[in-house]
């Protein structure tokens, strides 16, 4: 049977809805990059340029070599709808279904802070990224040393997001962040994680969490730099340890060369290290390593 013009949901005549279309999915809506730019893009602001690919392997891949090319300057941003080959620490996969997070990198050159202090780059991002999401999800939020973001999900601690640094060139750092926003319980890749939505956020819809996280990012990586990259002057420090959770905990960090070192954590240092108190009584600084939570607080 012939359908009359427009039963298929296009005018008559008129050009076809494209299947990018913010209404094509109305549970997990493309993010609208023209409103995105307008509400991030400004002059005096940190953030140069604003991109959305539908697809890609790695937003961190495409970024670094954007800078290496020259095609990039401080403060691009590159977003991707789905991530093929997103990456965590220690070349850990992250995947998702297409528009269910937030998977995105960041082109930052902060010239005038000392090379020494940029190791504090992912840990400033992870505040940024927690204080951003309980701003706009209205969910809890708490960091794992040294670049998880948690969120709860009935009453237990679980991975909604991860954060990667990577240098980019003499004078550049690529900042890439993966969170899980409307992940559904039957589609998170291990039990232990979690999303902001499984959390109980109060939106889901990503333009404003993204905004929410950026602008939040923006302010933290300007007065971390206006401060010489100081994370006691700049408050950074103070921010990161009331965020920690694992502050306070008896954890196991697994250091290269495997070797394992138990203790509680008890500070981060001016390095941005967490400080480990173990049983013999010795104070043991961390600056790399995977962190595994023994007990509660």
């Amino acid at each position: 049977m012939n359908k009359p013009p427009g039963a298929d949901g296009n005018p008559p005549n008129g050009p076809r809805e494209p299947r990018s279309s913010r209404w094509s999915d109305l549970g997990r809506p493309p993010l609208n990059v023209t409103a995105l730019r307008r509400g991030l893009v400004r002059e005096g602001g940190l953030w140069s340029e604003v991109d959305v690919v539908q697809r890609t392997g790695s937003t961190n891949s495409d970024l670094v070599a954007r800078a290496a090319e020259g095609k990039a300057v401080e403060g691009a941003v590159l977003v991707a709808e789905e991530q093929t080959a997103g990456r965590g620490r220690l070349d850990r996969q992250w995947t998702a279904p297409p528009r269910s997070g937030l998977f995105f990198s960041v082109l930052l050159t902060p010239s005038e802070v000392p090379v020494a202090r940029w190791g504090w780059l992912p840990l400033l991002t992870g505040v940024a990224v927690a204080t951003g999401l309980s701003r706009a999800a209205g969910v809890d939020t708490a960091l794992k040393w040294p670049n998880d973001v948690l969120v709860t999900v009935r009453g237990e601690e679980r991975k909604a997001g991860g954060i990667l640094a990577e240098r980019a060139g003499d004078d550049g750092v690529v900042i890439g962040v993966g969170i899980n926003v409307s992940l559904k319980e039957d589609e998170l890749p291990v039990p232990t994680a979690g999303s902001v939505e499984l959390a109980g956020a109060v939106s889901t819809d990503r333009d404003p969490l993204l905004r929410g996280v950026l602008r939040s990012l923006e302010e933290w990586y300007g007065k971390w730099r206006a401060a010489g990259g100081d994370p006691g002057v700049s408050g950074l420090q103070e921010a990161y340890a009331a965020g920690c959770a694992t502050l306070g905990r008896t954890v196991r960090a697994e250091l290269p060369g495997d070797r394992g070192v138990v203790g509680e954590a008890v500070a981060v240092d001016g390095d941005g290290r967490l400080v480990l108190a173990t049983e013999d009584g010795v104070q043991e600084p961390v600056g790399a390593g995977d962190i595994v939570h023994l007990r509660p607080v």
